[in-house]
């Protein structure tokens, strides 16, 4: 036998590090060459290590969130043959040498279904029929209260939506006193507000369930990381402004009507345009801000950040040069880049690299947020949602389509004058939306 220790390889240039994300094998498991070992996550992306030999596993480098240097082990493997050998290990022996704190082999599952049978049988012969727990009875609108088995059910008469109700609510119908021929809504509010507990569930005692621990690792680690640097090295503040969008909907209500094979137009390619249009005339909006070093770069394109939603976390896709790109091409670049987010497909350069950016929940905006900014960017744009209103047109009060929009801002770079004018200007044209497409 011999010993063959894997090393951490140099993955990327600069890289110094790497955490485990996730462990493919463990301690006594046989693998093959080229059989994937672990993933190991860098400040720049995920990488599959693969075991350079056969063999099998003596000993990894840590647990699933451990950090371990660029050269370091990461596994050490028993393989065939000469060199740095040991005796042969037995199974018994490899079962020795596994830490203490390593997790055991399960039982056979065999060996466990026979368990629960004879624990089954077990129970049946040493409880007696007295001991045995009776089943709840169900709650339903014809419950029997107290009856023999000869007599019948007390019928109760209820709509349907008064039975659901209390089905919902595990009230027995039979329990509640009806002021006429039947029971309604406001005999059931009666019982509820008066009857003291007879029946119907506690308001969280189907939300109730163990406490759980979860390590916070990979993707959500970096999250986490990334916005303690922001709030810590960068002063925020935010500014919120009120829109009045009846106009831009309309447009783009006609613009889908009339979209044929092309993509359906959500509120975001619409202001991407229009903060495209602004940006030339607030160079300091479109930045990056190099503390350490003491440098601003006011980029001339616009590299848009659009904050995504996974399973993994809060992604960044980048749509590059925005300026450049028609509200369609924006919203088939949006479609895609969101879609290769989510699926995991999204690649390093598409996942860096934005100057400004631009996070929505939709129409779970909200009235207002105070988005945190996406370091080393000096702003990031938050539009919120989309509500009607009634609101004075002149002498006339009409239902208009009002957003809240937000901007907040890294206040070393940008005043709070340049941040209400940018958003003036944006309001502007979001307002008259026929100037998004004129020169």
């Amino acid at each position: 036998m011999a010993k063959f220790i894997f090393n951490l390889p140099d993955i990327g240039e600069g890289i110094a590090e790497a955490e485990i994300v996730a462990w493919h094998v463990k301690i006594g498991d046989r693998i093959e060459e080229d059989q994937a070992i672990a993933d190991m996550m860098t400040d720049k992306a995920t990488v599959e290590m693969e075991s350079p030999v056969s063999g099998v596993v003596k000993a990894v480098a840590g647990d699933e969130g451990d950090i371990i240097p660029i050269g370091s082990m990461l596994v050490e493997i028993e393989t065939d043959g000469e060199g740095d050998a040991e005796e042969p290990v037995s199974a018994d022996a490899v079962d020795e040498e596994v830490p203490a704190d390593a997790p055991k082999a399960a039982a056979p599952e065999t060996d466990v279904i026979a368990s629960e049978k004879s624990a089954e049988r077990k129970s049946d012969v040493m409880v007696s029929p007295a001991e045995k727990p009776v089943p709840e009875p169900v709650l339903t609108g014809e419950a029997e209260l107290g009856l023999g088995a000869h007599q019948a059910p007390a019928k109760v008469t209820a709509s349907p939506a008064v039975r659901a109700r209390a089905k919902d609510l595990g009230v027995d119908l039979t329990a509640v006193k009806a002021l006429g021929n039947h029971v309604r809504h406001a005999d059931l509010d009666a019982y509820l507000t008066y009857g003291a507990g007879q029946g119907y569930r506690p308001a969280g005692a189907t939300a109730k369930r163990p406490d759980e621990t979860i390590k916070v690792i990979g993707m959500r680690r970096r999250i986490a990381e990334n916005m303690a640097a922001s709030k810590r090295h960068i002063p925020h503040f935010t500014y919120v402004e009120e829109m009045d969008v009846t106009a831009l909907e309309a447009m783009r209500a006609d613009l889908n009507a009339n979209r044929g094979e092309r993509p359906k137009l959500t509120m975001l390619p619409l202001l991407i345009v229009a903060i495209c249009k602004v940006i030339p005339d607030f160079p300091m909006i479109n930045a990056l801000y190099d503390d350490e070093a003491g440098v601003v770069t006011r980029h001339g394109a616009v590299h848009l950040g659009i904050a995504a939603q996974t399973d993994a976390g809060l992604m960044v896709p980048v749509i590059r040069d925005a300026q450049d790109k028609n509200i369609w091409q924006l919203a088939d670049e949006i479609a895609r880049l969101a879609e290769a987010a989510r699926n995991g497909s999204a690649t390093k350069d598409e996942l860096s690299g934005s100057t400004l950016t631009v996070t929505s929940l939709g129409p779970l905006g909200g009235i207002a947020t105070t988005p945190v900014i996406n370091r080393p960017e000096v702003a990031i744009i938050g539009p919120n949602k989309i509500v009607e209103r009634p609101m004075f047109v002149g002498d006339v009060i009409e239902a208009r389509k009002l957003m809240n929009l937000s901007i907040s801002c890294d206040h070393r770079v940008v005043d709070g004058y340049d941040a209400a004018s940018f958003v003036q200007a944006l309001k502007k044209l979001i307002e008259t939306p026929v100037l998004l497409f004129a020169d």
